[in-house]
Parts: structure tokens; C-alpha cells; sequence
């Protein structure tokens, strides 16, 4: 599950899930979300992406970046997710296709990850959320 948030001229993306990974999935499709409809993706094109941080906030940073970098130079949107956390390492794939404007009509495009109100964190037993604001 993920969701959105408004942050003044920003957008806040939020995943929830019941591990912390599953949650870095949900969030990475909130920022799709912010660009275009996500149901709205074919999964066609993979991309691997490796990340690593000494924290679970600064790794989900560093895992959105990862996606944005992605988007910008392959000219992907993606709309799956399939994240693998161990320690401070993230490995994952992004299925996506690229990006067709009559298509997808995206609304903004997603300059990056900040620091503003990042968060990874367990609310209840196997209930992960994890949050930031994207610059847009």
C-alpha cells in the first residue's frame, strides 16, 4: 500500500508494508505515482540497482535516487518493484517501459529524494512504513 502527502511545494511518497522492503516497494510505486498513474505502466524492461547506507532512512533515500537516476537517463517509468534487503545492502529490480507522453501524461517530473521528513520505521509488529519528500 502507498500514499501520498503534501509538503509545500513538494510531494511526500510513503510505503507501508508488513517488512521494511516491502515497504521500500511501496514507496518507490507512491513516486511513480507522483509522475503518472502507475496502473498505467507496463512491466516490459528490467533494471537491477544496487544501493548501500549505514541506515534503513538514508538507504531509502539512496533507493529512490537510485529509481529517479534511472528514469532520467533510460527514459523509464516503472511501475514493479521487487526489493531484497540485507544489513545495510539493497538489491533490487524495477520493471518498467518507456516513458510515452500521449500514454502516460506525466504530471511532474521527480528531481529527487530529500532528507525532509524521511523516516523508515515499524508501527506495529510487521507493519513497516517508509516515507520522504520527493523534490519536484
Amino acid at each position: 500500500m502507498w500514499s501520498l502527502f503534501h509538503h509545500g511545494a513538494d510531494i511526500g511518497v510513503r510505503g507501508t508494508g508488513n517488512t521494511p522492503a516491502r515497504a521500500f516497494e511501496q514507496a518507490a510505486l507512491a513516486m511513480t505515482a507522483v509522475i503518472t498513474d502507475p496502473a498505467q505502466v507496463r512491466c516490459i524492461e528490467s533494471v537491477r540497482i544496487e544501493c548501500e547506507a549505514p541506515e534503513l532512512e538514508l538507504l531509502l533515500a539512496d533507493w529512490l535516487n537510485a529509481l529517479v537516476y534511472e528514469m532520467a537517463t533510460r527514459h523509464l517509468l516503472f511501475g514493479r518493484f521487487e526489493v531484497e534487503l540485507q544489513g545495510d545492502r539493497l538489491q533490487a529490480c524495477a520493471w518498467g517501459e518507456p516513458v510515452d507522453v500521449e500514454r502516460h501524461q506525466p504530471a511532474v517530473e521527480v528531481k529527487g529524494a530529500t532528507y525532509t521528513e524521511l523516516e523508515v520505521r515499524e508501527d506495529a509488529p510487521d507493519h513497516w512504513h517508509a516515507q520522504c519528500v520527493v523534490d519536484v
